[in-house]
């Protein structure tokens, strides 16, 4: 297993449309759809209009293919676009991807 942690930055006044879209759009029909498992997302305590959420997949591989396939979505493209009427939701993006140290330093 490999992990991935997406920190999402916000355009200027776009922080709630930036997590409206993802949890209410791309978590429930997208991320399924590709194979992205979700594994939580997160909002700091004090609001700095960040998103931050960590995803799983069996290896690169399959990593690689799931957000190929999201990108390539033409449903995807439409939805994005008709929630950007007013300019972009994200100014900035930090993709880190991770494998765990040891597999007993998992939890299950």
């Amino acid at each position: 297993m490999i992990y991935e942690i997406r920190v999402y930055g916000a355009a200027e006044g776009k922080a709630d449309a930036m997590r409206r879209r993802f949890l209410d759009v791309v978590v429930t029909k997208f991320f399924p759809r590709h194979g992205i498992e979700l594994l939580g997302a997160f909002t700091a305590p004090t609001e700095d209009g960040r998103l931050t959420y960590m995803t799983r997949f069996a290896d690169e591989d399959a990593r690689k293919k799931a957000w190929a396939s999201f990108a390539a979505d033409q449903e995807w493209a439409a939805a994005k676009a008709a929630s950007e009427t007013d300019g972009p939701l994200l100014k900035s993006q930090v993709v880190s991807i991770l494998s765990p140290a040891a597999a007993s330093l998992l939890l299950s």
